[in-house]
């Protein structure tokens, strides 16, 4: 029995050995994992054929893989371009919104300002002739002032009209007493007399209220819809961390390597990784937000009392009402400068005979019938246009807050919520059963899946939610009609009838504005400009006693 014992074992041995041998798993084909990577131009002799070890792993799940180091490599720098291509192709379509309709915005308003400038050039030739072009360098500097304004801002309009009005009085007060002899002296004396007289009437007042409200709004507008395209064009380049792009990997393409190449990330283990990866971009949304709203309040505004349109269509017809009623009153407001300034000294009389031939002035102003006014600028009008825009950003508002799920709602990066439990989460395909982080860069000190530095700054998005906030104080500034530049202190500026711009509907003194600052205090709590005047005046008194007393000592 012992003789035979020691083959006997060694047989059971090599039987036990071949059973266990032939129960081995044969290594899986990547025969689908190899074909899909070769198809996105990479080397297919990267790719094994059949499972291998997968101890070389960084990211990736470690065991059996069709995944070689190069492989791992190469997918990561794919999924890192997958990303910035799939959050740059959703901010170039809201990029290519606010563009295209700046572009319009622009060419409407440059357009109307000359279609005004020719309806008022060609209609005051046919009636006023001769004197007329004499004259016609103060209209051009009026309309050249308006673009210039409209298109850099560095002109006050209040003073830059109060100038208008003033050098067409001067112009009207010599052609309607030519039998006289003015100097320049005497003619800057007549200009004083613009306000106290009012020998245009009603005109030039309103018209300063309307024409300034009317460019303020039209021209924040316009900047705000330029803002709005350059924030979201510089916000749309982003560049992933490492960590950002470790978990890219494990979401994109890390499943490929297990042979799952069918199988679709799971939707909340996106949320997680892009409100990870996006988390400065979620930091614009407070501010965005407000900016948004701001700008839906100034499109209320250019829809209504702010209608640069409505202000610049009869600027013409408006401007010869001025005239006529300067040359109706010709009389006794000659006869009050006559003695404010002094009595004229006459013409020689062959002179005068021939200044007044020369300056009769009796045309009456034949406004346009409305066939026959300009087209409407830029084939389109200012509602239609105001009408496209706040449906445009209505449906921009929260838009970096939920560019996160937008990126995942595609469905090259991840599976739809119904598929739960059918979806790869980072380590297999299974249930993905964390909770989903807030959005923000504060909120991701807890995100399980993308570790965030929430001390580090972004100073690019930084600089844009400063752009945006400095906007959004313009567009409150023009909602109230108030110059952005040059506020208006007059006290037609506190809003009387008229003077606000709003004759035909009742305008609020201050912004309705409900977004909150990061002091938590509401824009409707804040004090209002002449409060803040008021308040500011026993501080400067106080200061101006330092000051003297600082000065007496230094005098002694």
């Amino acid at each position: 029995m012992a003789r035979f014992g020691l083959p006997a074992l060694l047989c059971t041995l090599a039987v036990l050995c071949a059973a266990l041998l032939a129960a081995e798993p044969k290594p899986k084909s990547c025969s689908e994992v190899r074909r899909l990577y070769v198809s996105k131009g990479f080397n297919k002799n990267d790719a094994p054929t059949h499972e291998i070890n997968g101890d070389h792993l960084k990211i990736c799940p470690q065991g059996y893989t069709c995944c070689s180091p190069e492989m791992e490599e190469k997918y990561s720098l794919q999924s890192k371009d997958d990303f910035k291509s799939v959050v740059s192709e959703q901010c170039n379509r809201l990029q290519a919104i606010f563009a295209s309709r700046y572009k319009k915005f622009d060419e409407f308003f440059k357009e109307l300002l000359e279609n005004a400038e020719k309806s008022l050039n060609d209609m005051f030739v046919k009636t006023y002739g001769r004197l007329y072009m004499q004259n016609s360098e103060l209209f051009k500097d009026l309309f050249g002032e308006l673009k210039r304004y409209y298109v850099a801002g560095s002109v006050n309009l209040e003073e830059m009209l109060s100038d208008f009005w003033a050098r067409l009085l001067e112009r009207m007060f010599r052609l309607v007493n030519s039998q006289y002899h003015f100097t320049d002296e005497y003619l800057e004396c007549v200009s004083k007399y613009t306000e106290q007289l009012k020998p245009f009437g009603d005109v030039p007042r309103k018209l300063k209220l309307q024409v300034t409200r009317a460019f303020v709004a039209a021209r924040t507008f316009a900047q705000g819809l330029a803002v709005a395209r350059d924030v979201v064009s510089k916000v749309s380049v982003v560049n992933p961390t490492a960590q950002c792009t470790h978990a890219l990997l494990r979401m994109v393409y890390c499943s490929h390597c297990q042979g799952l190449v069918t199988v679709k990330p799971c939707y909340n283990y996106c949320s997680n990784i892009m409100r990870g990866c996006l988390a400065h971009q979620g930091d614009l949304d407070f501010e965005w937000n407000n900016f948004i709203d701001a700008m839906l309040m100034v499109a209320e505004r250019l829809e209504g009392p702010f209608n640069i349109e409505s202000v610049m269509d009869p600027i013409d017809v408006k401007i010869s009402d001025a005239i006529m009623n300067m040359q109706e009153n010709s009389v006794q407001v000659s006869q009050k400068v006559f003695q404010g300034c002094g009595p004229p000294k006459p013409l020689p009389a062959g002179r005068i005979s021939r200044s007044i031939s020369e300056g009769a002035f009796s045309a009456r102003f034949r406004p346009y019938h409305p066939e026959e006014r300009p087209t409407t600028a830029a084939g389109t009008s200012l509602d239609r246009l105001v009408t496209d825009v706040k449906e445009k950003l209505k449906e921009a508002k929260k838009f970096w807050s939920s560019l996160p799920s937008t990126v995942c709602n595609d469905e090259r990066m991840a599976a739809g919520n119904g598929n739960e439990d059918g979806c790869w989460n980072g380590r297999g395909k299974s249930r993905y059963l964390f909770a989903v982080t807030g959005n923000g860069l504060a909120n991701q000190g807890n995100n399980p899946e993308v570790q965030v530095d929430t001390s580090k700054t972004d100073m690019l998005i930084l600089r844009q939610i400063m752009a945006l906030r400095v906007m959004t104080s313009k567009m409150k500034n023009a909602y109230n009609g108030n110059d952005v530049d040059f506020f208006d202190i007059s006290d037609e500026s506190s809003g009387e009838g008229s003077g606000s711009g709003c004759e035909y509907q009742q305008c609020p003194s201050e912004l309705e504005y409900n977004a909150t600052d990061h002091s938590g205090k509401s824009a409707s709590d804040k004090t209002g400009g002449t409060g803040a005047r008021v308040g500011a005046q026993p501080y400067l008194l106080a200061v101006s006693c330092i000051l003297f007393l600082v000065m007496q000592r230094e005098w002694r």
